[in-house]
């Protein structure tokens, strides 16, 4: 019997804090970036140079509040059971598929982490390692995945529940939807994701199912394909032989020295799957129908940057960690496909155990090895499409039973828009709180200054609602100021930021003057408009100074900074390359001794191991870098 049920997971767990009020000025720096396009295929070619790379996660607003304190929390999840699995879904975290255990064997068929600790991985910077992350819209990890969802039971198509999670992805405007179904007799957790495009503009689609298993030695990745594109985050992509490369044998994880990608290219005749099995043969295999037709691999490497950075998202972790599997839309990460105008795209995805001779699934054949594990797929592979019928006569049905809430901002671009979207993913007016309705006015030309604090992240797809608001203040001026500077009307976002600052002087305004011109005069302004808790502010401004190395200006910024702000540890970081500017090697070195761990330690940098090895260089001396500082994914630093 199938039983869906909701149940606190208890687990030590960081803050994930509060979100940063300064809108973020550009995405994040995403590693996928190939210069070798011309080498490539033009198919690929053409998804990689679609659409325009994605300037800011506005309207949505860093996450970068987080700390590195465990302690012991509640979070909410959601059980999905039957005879044969039981699969935990966390609704406040993305959907996030955090664990799924074969109860006859008592196997976690996941790489379930036994901590919750964000890291700055993600679009909006904070992310969490482990389980199934599904992850919408952009080249990286989604902009939701560390926010809530909407939840509800569904009736399904054999009469037991189904746990449907949906939500709105801002930066595309594209609705998520995903359906957990576990028949009664099903030793397959099944889950049905559909992306819907209500706009009359064609979307950037982009979709990987992000799914971390636990590797050991014995650890070997399957998968039906003989090719694979290498990136090894050297900015290329080169189609390489599997499993055979560079002198071993990529589907054995742990045995990758360095951080690196294979998007395999499986042939169009095979159904599309991959599988993580141990030294006995045994893990997990995730199939799905043919539009979810990409596969990767990914790795941390087992050099010292990759095992810190393993201990970083899971610490006091024993064992080898994990490595990701991945099924995506496209053959690669680097790729956005086109969502047509008020279009859904739609799948069916399987998770399950499997178990496979280990000498056939570990044979130095890497034929016998794949068609011997595809063939116990098989059952699996043959039934797909008819669970996918199954599953679409009930993709429609309306939500039976609430079982948590997301965010009301779907239920404001449905008053904006009007568009249709699927009575299966219902956007209530009683979703939306105080932060959404405070945009309600501007649909009526209006915004009033009944507002209190930091502007929420500037709604772009509002743009021309936000030129026609009758009101003349700061506010609006502000908004109009950001809108116009993403629609690349430069010189138009620089009189609206004037004009809000002659309505009203507020660090808002202040800071996106600072931030275009780079005066330190501007950045002055800014930081004496700034309120006392505002400490992003402090940390931007002397960062800035001290990357621009106007270091006067940043001694300026730091002796106006309060003790706890000074005690912010990008404070501290920066103070080091400061002292090392100014010549005080000893002094950056005794900051260094000190201690300071960088909570947003951002994936691609190793900031802490450079100012180490640069004050070793000026001091004359030869003390190796700390493990603790070594976050180079490439190799050791």
């Amino acid at each position: 019997m199938t039983t869906l049920y909701a149940q606190d997971l208890q687990l030590p767990a960081a803050s994930l804090g509060e979100e940063n009020p300064l809108p973020p000025v550009s995405s994040s720096q995403d590693l996928h970036h190939v210069e070798n396009l011309a080498e490539l295929p033009a198919e690929m070619r053409e998804n990689m140079t679609y659409p325009d790379h994605l300037q800011t996660m506005l309207p949505g607003l860093i996450q970068d509040g987080y700390d590195r304190e465990l302690v012991e929390r509640a979070l909410p999840s959601l059980i999905l059971e039957n005879d044969h699995l039981r699969a935990t879904i966390l609704p406040s975290l993305g959907g996030r598929l955090y664990s799924l255990v074969h109860k006859a064997s008592g196997d976690e068929l996941l790489y379930r982490n036994p901590v919750f600790q964000p890291a700055n991985l993600a679009l909006r910077n904070a992310w969490f390692a482990g389980g199934v992350e599904w992850n919408l819209g952009s080249t990286g990890h989604w902009t939701g995945t560390c926010s809530p969802m909407h939840a509800a039971r569904v009736e399904g198509p054999d009469g037991t529940p189904v746990l449907r999670l949906w939500e709105l992805e801002r930066t595309r405007n594209l609705i998520t939807q995903l359906d957990f179904w576990l028949p009664d007799d099903s030793e397959q957790l099944y889950v049905g994701a559909r992306i819907q495009n209500p706009s009359s503009e064609t979307a950037p689609a982009y979709w990987w199912s992000n799914i971390a298993v636990e590797q050991s030695p014995g650890t070997r990745v399957l998968v039906p394909a003989d090719q694979a594109w290498r990136f090894g985050y050297g900015n290329r992509l080169d189609l390489v032989g599997v499993p055979e490369y560079d002198g071993f044998d990529l589907s054995y994880p742990v045995r990758h020295r360095r951080a690196v990608d294979f998007f395999f290219e499986l042939p169009s005749q095979e159904q599309p799957w991959i599988a993580s099995l141990d030294a006995e043969g045994n893990g997990l295999a995730q199939a799905s129908t043919d539009r979810l037709r990409g596969r990767k691999l990914f790795v941390w490497g087992e050099s010292t940057g990759g095992r810190r950075w393993q201990e970083w998202l899971s610490p006091g972790l024993e064992g080898h960690g994990y490595a990701e599997i991945q099924a995506g839309l496209a053959r690669t990460q680097m790729e956005h496909l086109k969502l047509p105008p008020a279009t859904n795209w739609h799948w069916l995805e399987a998770y399950g155990r499997v178990s496979v001779d280990p000498a056939k699934a570990h044979d130095g054949d890497w034929k016998t090895a794949r068609l011997a594990t595809g063939a116990v797929l098989e059952p699996v592979l043959r039934s797909l499409a008819a669970r996918e019928e199954e599953w679409l006569t009930v993709i429609d049905a309306e939500p039976v039973e609430p079982l948590a809430t997301g965010s009301g901002w779907g239920a404001l671009e449905l008053r904006r828009t009007g568009w249709k979207v699927s009575a299966g993913t219902p956007f209530a007016e009683e979703t939306m709180t105080d932060r959404e309705r405070a945009w309600l006015p501007v649909l009526d030309g209006r915004m009033p200054l009944d507002h209190h604090g930091a502007p929420d992240g500037t709604l772009l797809h509002w743009k021309d609602l936000l030129e026609a608001v009758e009101d003349d203040n700061w506010l609006i001026w502000y908004h109009r100021g950001v809108a116009r500077w993403y629609a690349d009307d430069h010189d138009g976002a620089l009189d609206a930021w004037r004009r809000s600052d002659n309505c009203l002087k507020t660090v808002w305004s202040a800071r996106e003057l600072a931030l275009r011109s780079g005066d330190s005069r501007d950045w002055d302004d800014a930081v004496a408009l700034a309120p006392a808790g505002l400490h992003q502010l402090f940390v931007e401004a002397f960062e800035w100074a001290v990357e621009a190395g106007d270091t006067r200006s940043a001694e300026q910024f730091y002796r106006r900074a309060s003790e706890q702000v000074r005690a912010q540890p990008r404070i501290r970081a920066a103070r080091v390359k400061l002292l090392l500017l100014q010549g005080d090697a000893a002094g950056a070195q005794a900051l260094l001794d000190e201690g300071i761990e960088l909570p947003t330690v951002r994936e691609g940098e190793n900031p802490l191991a450079e100012y180490w090895l640069w004050a070793q260089r000026e001091l004359g001396t030869f003390r190796p870098v700390p493990s603790r500082h070594q976050f180079g994914m490439f190799g050791d630093s």
